[in-house]
């Protein structure tokens, strides 16, 4: 969608006054539309698709807001301060953050929505206090906050594998986690209202029968898909030949048989990215013909490495840089303004039929877990015996997951290890399965993340919304892999309205060796790029084991092609930020 910044200026606060009027008029040339919300209080959007506001019980949300079909309301404490609030993002869902004014025109406290499509950070400065979505180069410039880079922060954060969310990696601003209200003053801690454990805890419970579960997942695509569909704008749609795709693109047709303009696929160069063939046979069936285009690739260059390296959190889901723009040209052609995918699938509803699921079974039931009706297919699945299989869900001890890292040699240790996830601590009830699900669920916010597709483009992602995740983490990952296949659950709910060359597929597209010969191709910037950045003089990368690794015959033998592009963003980040940050900006 597009981008806000809301700023409150103290009353009676001339130079607070000034301030404001000033960065209002910056904002209006800038490009953005300017509304007033209070007296002492403005908002600037700007879009492909600007975000509206809405007001409900006080709270003026900023965004696109849904109404959920069959909400499940909690029952909070009457102690509870945020009772109404917990109540609210149960009644609702979408796209949006919130901010709740009390006398005087004063803003008291900021809301995130808990799926964290919109990022909303926000701080106080010479009487105003500001809350945006996105890092505007001019108001950085204009108001030079007294932010700094914390490096520790910048090394743990690039051995985390959950990115999206969590502490910023500036000290100075606050970031509102989904699912959190802020309140002010900046230094209460947030609370939270919503997340994910919450919802995973009914998987616990005993599961549902087969065909409510498929009723269940069914009817939350739809929701999502439907509602993102109703939105204005000509819509195009991926589709890649997966499943996740293809079950919005069925949704898409069955609820919205109009809404779709142009269904585009990439195809890689080579045989493993190349589904086109899956891509026809779903065409035909929901009678559609789709327009492919080849994987966009290009040299990688210093100039875009730090093109979108401007976010307040480093652009991870901006590195697929041409074929975001291919796209953007592809879209705009077809008069497109808005794009629905598949992202998110892989972790929402369930992919990892492993091992893990038979252990999730095995702490619940115990030994009444040799009745599990896919105990051979799993093990099967995942070509290891069933004693094998039992043998290590009896081993397995109950803790808190440890931090998910990435690991590469040119990644020196960081002084201090990662923290867990705010969404990841004290999981110790659930089995690894359910575990590797919620982290999934953190990561798939990165999902959200500017890009050059979202500056021109309204890109949503149906399978990363609220009512999809409630209804798969309520459900346990033995019905979520049910027949011992990756997403099983989903495939049976959708037989009816997928071709069986898609729902009984078992390999997936793979563009590992795509993005290896990018790096390959590109080591004369890369190589310089890491081994002589500022990462590399902070220590954050171990120089020498970067001039080892980035070559021909390291990356043949070694890999591990996204830790090395997950790098050169981070690079690009702390260049930009620390040009921003200087004096002399």
């Amino acid at each position: 969608m597009g981008d806000y910044l809301l700023v409150c200026r103290t009353p009676g606060d001339d130079a607070a006054r000034s301030l404001s009027t000033a960065l209002e008029q910056r904002a209006a040339l800038e490009g953005h539309l300017i509304a007033p919300l209070n007296a002492h209080a403005w908002l600037a959007v700007r879009g492909p698709v600007a975000p509206k506001t809405v007001s409900i019980g006080g709270w003026t949300l900023i965004g696109d807001v849904f109404d959920r079909q069959s909400p499940i309301l909690p029952t909070p404490s009457a102690e509870d301060p945020w009772a109404y609030e917990r109540k609210l993002v149960s009644r609702i869902w979408g796209r949006y953050v919130g901010v709740l004014f009390e006398r005087g025109d004063r803003p008291s406290a900021f809301l995130r929505d808990p799926s964290g499509a919109l990022e909303c950070v926000t701080w106080t400065q010479d009487g105003l206090t500001l809350a945006c979505s996105a890092a505007e180069d001019w108001l950085i410039r204009d108001l030079r906050p007294a932010w700094r880079i914390n490096v520790d922060r910048v090394a743990q954060a690039l051995h985390s594998l959950v990115a999206g969310t969590g502490d910023l990696l500036i000290d100075g601003p606050t970031a509102l986690e989904p699912g959190t209200i802020q309140a002010l003053p900046l230094t209460r801690p947030a609370a939270t209202i919503w997340e994910p454990a919450d919802f995973a805890d009914r998987s616990l419970d005993p599961a549902p029968p087969i065909d409510e579960a498929m009723l269940r997942i069914r009817r939350a695509i739809d929701e999502a898909v439907s509602g993102l569909a109703s939105l204005p704008g000509p819509l195009g749609a991926e589709v890649s030949g997966g499943l996740d795709s293809s079950l919005v693109a069925a949704s898409l047709r069955h609820n919205r048989p109009d809404a779709v303009s142009v269904w585009l696929n990439a195809y890689g160069s080579t045989p493993e990215s190349d589904e086109r063939d899956y891509v026809t046979i779903l065409g035909r069936a929901l009678g559609f013909k789709p327009l492919c285009a080849r994987h966009a690739t290009g040299p990688i260059t210093s100039d875009w490495l730090t093109s979108l390296a401007g976010g307040f959190r480093p652009g991870l889901n901006a590195l697929d840089h041409p074929q975001d723009r291919s796209w953007t040209g592809l879209l705009e052609k077809a008069g497109a303004t808005a794009l629905m995918t598949g992202k998110g699938g892989d972790s929402v509803l369930f992919q990892a039929a492993t091992t893990d699921v038979f252990t999730d079974v095995w702490l619940g039931a115990g030994w009444r877990a040799l009745a599990y009706a896919d105990l051979a297919e799993l093990a099967a699945a995942n070509e290891i015996s069933v004693w094998s299989m039992i043998r290590a869900a009896r081993r397995h001890r109950r803790h808190d997951p440890q931090p998910l890292l990435r690991n590469h040699p040119m990644l020196a240790l960081p002084g201090a290890e990662p923290g867990p996830h705010p969404w990841l601590s004290d999981l110790q009830r659930f089995g690894p399965a359910k575990r590797f699900q919620i982290a999934g669920v953190a990561d798939s916010v990165s999902h959200h993340g500017p890009s050059a597709l979202t500056r021109a483009i309204d890109v949503r992602h149906p399978l990363c919304a609220q009512p999809v995740v409630e209804a798969c983490l309520a459900l346990p990952t033995s019905l979520l892999t049910i027949g011992g296949r990756d997403r099983g659950l989903a495939r049976r709910a959708h037989r009816d309205r997928l071709p069986a060359d898609i729902v009984e597929r078992r390999t997936k597209g793979e563009m590992t060796r795509v993005y290896g010969r990018m790096i390959a191709e590109n080591l004369d910037v890369l190589r310089p790029w890491l081994a002589d950045g500022r990462l590399a003089a902070w220590g954050v990368i171990n120089r020498k084991a970067a001039l080892t690794e980035l070559t021909p015959e390291a990356l043949i033998w070694q890999g591990q092609h996204a830790a090395i592009l997950t790098a050169a963003a981070f690079e690009g980040w702390v260049r930009t930020w620390e040009a921003r940050l200087s004096p002399l900006y």
